[in-house]
């Protein structure tokens, strides 16, 4: 299983995100953003946190336009199953590979803390190994994490089942964390082959002890 690191100028993430694919069995290649082609056999295509080129403009904004997007666009099409997180999530909508917008977090601060999160959807080859309405912790770093999209495209994402995961507090009950429309944390394309998610999972994939949601996330990812 080959996973392929797309790394842009300001990522930071992308060394922990490809330890903890390789401790889920994985193998991870970093690839740059001026790179034009993914690895031949790429399974799946990762886009880690961080801020890429400074998150100017809008986070995101700049990096849709890095020549390996181009790529990614065409792997996309073809199936391919594509991870994005925190920055690789508004990344992914300033590509408009997926719905929506991300917006500044309604405190106008920085959140970094660890966040229950509940399963809204087990029907993908993201989530299946998961129970509906199960509860999951992980943690979020974001200052623009809060997604929109208006209110016919929400309609879609619950029509679609493309909800992914929703932001609640440790019995389930939603929570306004950052302001988040329906309290999104993370979402599905129509097709079910691209996952974002604000959450970071491998701040959350130890091999041992509680900490492992996110392991339990990405090596569910993996199933093919």
């Amino acid at each position: 299983m080959t996973v392929a690191i797309l790394v842009f100028p300001g990522s930071n993430c992308d060394r922990d995100t490809a330890r903890a694919f390789e401790r889920a069995g994985a193998k991870s290649v970093i690839v740059r953003h001026d790179e034009t082609e993914l690895p031949q056999k790429t399974d799946l295509v990762v886009l880690p946190g961080g801020f890429s080129y400074g998150d100017y403009l809008r986070c995101g904004a700049i990096a849709r336009f890095a020549p390996i997007m181009k790529e990614l666009a065409a792997f996309a099409k073809s199936g391919g199953r594509i991870v994005g997180i925190c920055n690789g999530f508004q990344i992914l909508l300033e590509a408009k590979l997926l719905p929506g917008a991300m917006l500044g977090n309604e405190n106008l601060r920085f959140i970094s803390r660890e966040t229950s999160l509940k399963v809204a959807s087990v029907n993908n080859p993201f989530l299946s190994k998961f129970k509906p309405a199960q509860i999951l912790s992980m943690p979020i770093a974001h200052a623009e994490g809060a997604y929109y999209i208006d209110p016919d495209g929400l309609k879609e994402l619950y029509d679609n089942d493309q909800i992914a995961l929703t932001y609640c507090d440790k019995e389930g009950a939603d929570i306004n964390i950052n302001g988040a429309i329906s309290s999104i944390a993370g979402i599905f394309n129509k097709e079910k082959n691209i996952f974002a998610l604000m959450p970071h999972p491998e701040r959350a994939a130890s091999v041992f002890g509680a900490d492992n949601d996110g392991l339990a996330l990405i090596k569910n990812a993996l199933e093919f």
